[in-house]
């Protein structure tokens, strides 16, 4: 069953890897996200799945013997927390770019150096 995770992520991060390459800014922002998730799962089998025993140390014992390691968990939690704001972030950069270009192929796109001296020089006539 590891080996059939192993390929659904991997196939996951080949797919986003594809949508990253692609020159569409919202496919791109899809691609991100979507590597995001595969990296998310590749750790997560890395870190054990399940186990059959209970997070408790048994009497007389020192350490847990067998367990899932937790520590790949809150990595996880924190990666979730990360690839979100990344969206986000990246979301608004893509809104603003259809917004003052009305594309999203990048290759359209001017600079982002044109845009703001653009902007500043139809401010400046108001």
């Amino acid at each position: 069953m590891t080996v059939l995770y192993a390929l659904v992520g991997a196939a996951i991060v080949g797919c986003a890897i594809f949508m990253i390459l692609s020159r569409n800014l919202v496919r791109m922002l899809l691609g991100l996200s979507l590597l995001a998730t595969g990296a998310n799962l590749l750790l997560f089998i890395a870190g054990r799945i399940r186990t059959d025993q209970a997070p408790i140390i048994k009497e007389g014992a020192k350490v847990l013997e067998d367990a899932a390691d937790p520590v790949v968990q809150a990595l996880i939690l924190t990666a979730i927390v990360i690839g979100f704001a990344l969206t986000i972030i990246m979301g608004v950069l893509v809104l603003r770019a259809w917004r003052t270009q009305a594309t999203v192929d990048a290759r359209k796109l001017e600079s982002a150096e044109a845009m703001g001296a653009a902007r500043a020089r139809d401010g400046a006539d108001e």
